[in-house]
């Protein structure tokens, strides 16, 4: 009885692994059909405008991060696409995760960089004014991708703990030591409570701001505010929630599951590169500009 309940289960859990490899790589495939183009134009758009702002500077590094953070994605779709089969070798086996956790990072810290940005510049605008320079954001945009590529590079040079290379354990980071565990809670911490912060301020300050004196300016903080707590919620909130709890936990009984929802929170946090396009539409006047032009110009080729 028990030989045939092991069969059954793995049998069942055949069907499972099937089910989520095709789920997957549909997941990746849609959202690198839908992320690309927006990601392509905004990396267009904003190394075609001179930076006068350190929001500019922002926009530009965050666009280089999620395209960078969606190319990977191929590698991905062949993953799940060949059965949890991966072809590429053992080198870029920790490449790809090295790069696609690089880039994850930067776009987390990077919106917190524009939260903190647009906090200076509606509650403090006088006072702010000798801080938001071009060159102290480049400094600080400098520090950023250093400090999260020393972080990461670890992934590049640790031991591929699969018994051989057509495994890849670091696409999703599934064998995490508890050491693991204080830096995944600070890394989050930082630019969540950053960005939370900032916002609530700004909010408390619009409340103050007459209605009739800056109506179009409070609409556009409010749809800013929105999308980006919206970015945090969606895509990185469940990853970090779930990342503390998978590496924090220790019963065998619950490995598989949690390894499970590991994979699916990781996969969510690519829906940051299909919201951030919204962003830009609202955030920048050229990207704006750039996809009303093309819009009009293909709608007038259909005609």
């Amino acid at each position: 009885i028990e030989s045939s309940l092991f069969l059954d289960g793995g049998g069942f859990d055949g069907i499972e692994i099937l089910q989520e490899n095709i789920i997957f790589s549909t997941f990746y495939i849609l959202i690198f059909i839908i992320a690309v183009p927006g990601n392509a134009l905004a990396l267009w758009a904003f190394f075609n405008q001179k930076i006068t702002s350190p929001s500019k500077l922002f926009l530009r590094h965050l666009s280089v991060a999620d395209l960078s953070y969606i190319l990977i994605l191929p590698m991905r779709m062949i993953y799940h696409l060949f059965d949890n089969y991966w072809p590429f070798g053992d080198i870029l086996c920790k490449l790809s995760g090295f790069l696609f956790y690089l880039n994850m990072y930067c776009s987390l810290y990077l919106m917190s960089f524009i939260s903190l940005d647009r906090f200076l510049a509606v509650v403090l605008p006088i006072k702010s004014q000798t801080v938001r320079k071009v060159k102290y954001a480049q400094v600080a945009v400098g520090i950023l991708w250093l400090t999260i590529i020393v972080s990461t590079v670890p992934i590049i040079f640790s031991k591929n703990v699969a018994n051989s290379t057509s495994n890849c354990n670091h696409l999703y980071l599934e064998k995490s030591s508890s050491k693991a565990l204080v830096s995944t809670i600070v890394a989050f911490f930082i630019p969540f409570t950053t960005t939370v912060v900032s916002y609530v301020l700004i909010l408390l300050k619009l409340r103050t701001v007459q209605q009739r004196e800056a109506s179009p300016a409070k609409d556009k903080a409010i749809k800013i505010i929105i999308l980006i707590m919206m970015n945090f919620f969606l895509a990185f909130v469940p990853y970090y929630v779930c990342r503390v709890i998978y590496i924090s936990h220790r019963d065998d009984h619950m490995t598989e599951s949690l390894g499970r929802v590991n994979r699916i929170t990781s996969a969510l946090t690519c829906v940051s590169g299909v919201l951030d396009p919204v962003m830009y539409f609202f955030l920048n006047r050229t990207y704006r500009n750039k996809l009303t032009q093309l819009l009009c110009k293909n709608r007038e080729n259909n005609q």
